[in-house]
């Protein structure tokens, strides 16, 4: 059999094997259900959460920041090598803290334009509908 043939027959098997898989695949849903399945309800409470911990981190974040910047110059004052690495631990959770209460707000703020623009959508459709249904009553 030259490569050719080989070739044309390899390819043949191949398409019917998916052809095979694609026939005995299920009707229905992928097992395990849908990929995602979320209400307005489940949406809102995220980004409720998201925002009460953005509130609490922006105040919470920063409670140990005064102690933190004075432990840090008492000790390089006295000579210890130790106040620059606290400073240094002391900075970097600032910028941690930051970054955190910036995701959060992100996602806060995302969840609700999603949320609003759903529900601005979900009312032009209805208009849509409605507008179409009396089309039909008026033909």
């Amino acid at each position: 059999m030259s490569f050719d043939e080989e070739w044309s027959a390899a390819r043949a098997s191949a398409a019917a094997g998916v052809a095979m898989r694609l026939n005995q695949a299920p009707a229905g849903p992928a097992p395990g259900g849908p990929d995602l399945a979320l209400d307005q309800d489940q949406i809102g409470a995220v980004g409720s959460e998201a925002y009460k911990l953005h509130t609490r981190l922006q105040t919470d974040g920063k409670h140990a920041a005064t102690a933190t910047t004075e432990a840090a110059g008492a000790l390089t004052r006295e000579g210890f090598a130790s106040g620059a690495a606290l400073l240094k631990a002391g900075n970097l959770w600032e910028t941690q803290v930051k970054t955190l209460v910036a995701a959060c707000a992100n996602i806060s703020n995302g969840l609700n334009y999603s949320l609003s623009s759903h529900a601005k959508d979900e009312q032009q459709l209805h208009a849509d509908f409605t507008a179409s249904a009396i089309d039909t009553y008026l033909k």
